[in-house]
């Protein structure tokens, strides 16, 4: 069965949270938000393609850092309302140059830091 993109379920905005996971760890790396169009565009590049709400433009992961996602995999939850991109990840994931964007722990009420910024 051919995949449509508009079988999602979006918001009210025309959105769908994707996920980012690194392939082989696992590691989860970042959430963005996808369109329709962010879908296809990702399924027919291969370079996973976000929709960004304060530019309310098409994004790139890497266009402008370099830091890239490869898609190996795309899959969609059970209730079609949210998506899961197994990438490749070239360089840190997150916009303050960390691998991940989940780097602060709540623990016993206090934010800590789990990770630094990494060196280029």
């Amino acid at each position: 069965m051919a995949f449509d993109p508009d079988t999602l379920v979006y918001d009210a905005n025309g959105l769908v949270p994707c996920i980012a996971q690194a392939e082989g760890t696992g590691e989860v790396l970042m959430m963005a938000w996808m369109t329709a169009d962010a879908v296809r565009k990702t399924l027919e590049t291969g370079r996973v393609t976000y929709w960004s709400r304060s530019r309310q433009a098409f994004w790139i992961k890497g266009e402008t850092s370099g830091h890239t996602q490869a898609l190996i995999d795309l899959r969609v939850d059970c209730d079609r309302d949210c998506l899961l991109a197994i990438v490749r990840q070239e360089g840190p994931a997150c916009h303050t140059n960390r691998r991940s964007c989940f780097y602060t722990s709540v623990t016993n009420g206090d934010e800590v830091e789990l990770m630094k910024p990494m060196v280029d």
